[in-house]
């Protein structure tokens, strides 16, 4: 597996000097590029580095520990999985640019496991242009979830499930009727803010408050004094973990005490460890199972795998994230026969449709890319554990 740091090049790409459709018809290559005798090249564009570094680490730790899986039991068909992995540091621009370089020098066969919204609609928009299968992308961009990206296979649950989810236990568990939001300015913030908005309107209420702050920043004070004046009984935060946490200290510490509640975007075990004394009671929603809940056989699996890959590795719901894509892409690869192809890969998605991954279902059809419409509630404990809860407890957790 490499990782391939910005602007960098692999000896193959850097000795050859050929674009995507040079390499793909060279003696060695099959018809469609990174296939190749004894390997299948996959590539990532992903933020490893800045302010949410931590989740596209996360999430490519998940896909390793899929992929080696795969390749200790001797690889799919006999072909090993490789990964090529570019940071691009959770902007969209770098994102399009990682793309590029992916597709038309290192001429992977599929893209996978892209982090964040606005990076992941970039790099979708070119992989969906091209015909490359774009998996697993983390995000619920409804962007991202257009019939008619037929090469985009979305894992996890949207951003209006999860804002939907969000208000119904708020409201049917709490009674909480004044909702404000803090959401990131981009198209992610935008995302969330307008589901919560659907959400909200669904039973006649409308924010209270709404405060905003810049991506790849954690300036949130002003935000903070928007939101606190209209007392608000719940905040409701689209955001990444530096910032939500940053937001929820401060809050906490003038004696603003609402229900904090986060989206699955947050990373739930960074949140509560960036918190620390003040992350007991906040709410993340999750859109896969508990990393920690062993009685699914996927989590077994999961477990052994990350640990496998690095035993010093924590499970959590953004390498399990990863994980289920790259199990996806294994079962999918797997069921093709004669050499794989980039339209074989989709078409079989659709046509197997269903894949339980152990006690995990994948569900896709014509018309819909998303796989799974789970979202799983969580409350932060007083450890740092997530619990999942069917109702939501009082304030305080």
């Amino acid at each position: 597996m490499r990782f391939v740091p910005k602007a960098a090049t692999t000896v193959l790409s850097a000795v050859l000097g050929l674009g995507f459709v040079a390499v793909s018809t060279l003696p060695g290559f099959a018809a469609d590029p990174g296939i190749y005798a004894d390997r299948i090249v996959l590539g990532q564009t992903a933020a490893l580095d800045g302010t949410v570094g931590q989740l596209g680490t996360e999430m490519r730790a998940g896909l390793l520990a899929a992929f080696k899986e795969a390749n200790d039991a001797g690889g799919v068909n006999g072909r090993k999985i490789e990964l090529v992995s570019l940071d691009d540091r959770y902007r969209a621009t770098t994102a399009l640019a990682n793309t590029e370089q992916l597709l038309f020098t290192e001429g992977v066969y599929a893209m996978i496991g892209a982090v964040g919204t606005a990076p992941s609609e970039a790099a979708a928009q070119l992989s969906q242009d091209m015909g490359i299968p774009f998996i697993g992308a983390f995000t619920g961009s409804d962007a991202l979830r257009q019939a008619d990206y037929t090469n985009v296979v979305n894992i996890r649950a949207s951003y209006d499930q999860e804002t939907e989810a969000w208000v119904e236990r708020l409201t049917a568990d709490l009674g909480v009727k004044r909702f404000a939001v803090l959401y990131q300015d981009d198209s992610y913030g935008i995302s969330g803010l307008n589901g919560v908005r659907k959400a909200l309107e669904k039973r006649g209420l409308k924010p209270v408050a709404e405060g905003s702050y810049f991506r790849n920043t954690t300036a949130v004070k002003t935000a903070l004094l928007t939101i606190r004046r209209a007392e608000p009984e719940a905040v409701l935060i689209v955001g990444a973990f530096r910032p939500a946490a940053e937001f929820i200290k401060l809050a906490r510490s003038l004696g603003v005490e609402p229900h904090f509640v986060n989206m699955s975007f947050t990373g739930g075990e960074m949140l509560a460890q960036a918190l620390a004394a003040q992350r007991a009671g906040v709410i993340v929603t999750q859109v896969v199972p508990s990393p920690l809940d062993s009685s699914l056989p996927l989590v077994q699996a999961y477990q052994a795998a990350l640990t496998a890959l690095d035993e010093k590795a924590r499970p959590g719901a953004v390498s399990l994230e990863g994980y289920i894509a790259g199990r996806l892409f294994v079962a999918v690869v797997g069921s093709l026969d004669g050499e794989p192809t980039q339209r074989g890969f989709i078409e079989a998605l659709y046509r197997i449709g269903r894949f339980d991954l152990g006690g995990y279902a994948l569900s896709f059809e014509q018309g819909k890319n998303q796989g799974s419409d789970a979202v799983y509630v969580t409350v932060i404990q007083g450890d740092g554990t997530l619990k999942q809860v069917e109702r939501l407890p009082g304030a305080g957790g």
